[in-house]
């Protein structure tokens, strides 16, 4: 019985560390109020419920969410959004959208009421995450590699909690980006988009939470009248989820009336990853049957011969 006990302290340890490894798991938002001629079908409440990189991400939001239009250099193209905001959280986990209680509520409510009423919307519940690498630097570089021309450079500002070079241009305040809002909406409509990267914490002397400042710039930009969309990504340091929690999936599944066939299926890739992972747990619990097994039967102790009955 020994081996059997070695064997599933071994698998237990295998698994937590396996589950320690697990990458943080954020979710992300993008919406639109009006389809400013993004896709050529109605897409409203689309959620991806796969698991995706930040690349992934990048790529979708490129391509099905039309950003590739927006972001990347093309002189060919007339403008069809004033400002487009990548705005960067840092508290918000996948699983906190489905909760009854927030940490902060205002940023929920602000990310479920833009997804529900806005024309466009896309989410994405489960991002996963790394602590090596940040978020503004992994969307960053995936737009920029898959931007044929590149990135217009010259039409992204930062606020200044962005780890850039002090060259760029960069906004101190809610003043400084209605300024820029405001200069977009006045300029000729074959300009390009503003791309406006909102980082973790907003601003360096600001004292207000993720919810307010994603509310105030909202507010903003629909008071300003221009044309708009909005990424919204959260990076949750040093908290560890699985991406098995799938109360958000079932919640986002109650909330979307016109999800297309097929995208909350689960594709072949994640086939053949559910089925290994099947696989696998059901191998390791009949060698530790069969480990329990065979020690059983070696302590069994019957002896060489037996003696023949007495006569009577």
């Amino acid at each position: 019985m020994a081996a059997a006990w070695a064997a599933a302290v071994a698998v237990m340890l295998l698994l937590a560390q396996v589950s320690a490894a697990a990458p943080v798991m954020g979710p992300a938002f993008l919406w639109a109020p009006n389809n400013y001629g993004f896709s050529s079908d109605e897409t409203k409440e689309m959620v991806y419920y796969q698991t995706v990189s930040p690349k992934s991400l990048v790529k979708s939001v490129l391509e099905e969410g039309g950003w590739s239009n927006l972001v990347c250099s093309r002189e060919d193209h007339a403008k069809s959004v004033d400002v487009a905001v990548l705005f960067l959280g840092s508290k918000l986990q996948s699983s906190d959208i489905s909760k009854e209680k927030q940490a902060d509520s205002t940023l929920v409510d602000m990310l479920k009421n833009s997804f529900a009423s806005s024309e466009f919307s896309m989410a994405f519940p489960y991002v996963a995450m790394s602590d090596d690498d940040k978020l503004e630097k992994s969307l960053l570089s995936g737009f920029a590699e898959n931007c044929n021309n590149g990135l217009g450079n010259n039409h992204i500002t930062y606020t200044d909690t962005c780890s850039v070079s002090e060259d760029l241009k960069k906004h101190h305040d809610m003043d400084s980006i209605h300024g820029l809002v405001a200069s977009q909406t006045k300029k000729n409509p074959s300009g390009q988009t503003d791309l406006v990267v909102f980082c973790d914490g907003g601003f360096k002397d600001n004292t207000k939470s993720e919810g307010e400042l994603l509310s105030e710039l909202v507010t903003l930009l629909k008071k300003s009248g221009a044309k708009y969309t909005i990424l919204y990504a959260s990076q949750p340091y040093g908290l560890l989820e699985s991406p098995s929690n799938l109360p958000l999936g079932r919640y986002l599944a109650e909330k979307t009336n016109t999800t297309k066939p097929g995208r909350g299926k689960c594709d072949g890739e994640c086939l053949v990853k559910s089925t290994l992972l099947e696989g696998s747990f059901v191998g390791i619990v009949l060698l530790i049957i069969l480990i329990s097994g065979l020690k059983c039967m070696m302590g069994i102790d019957t002896p060489s011969k037996f003696d023949a009955p007495p006569e009577s």
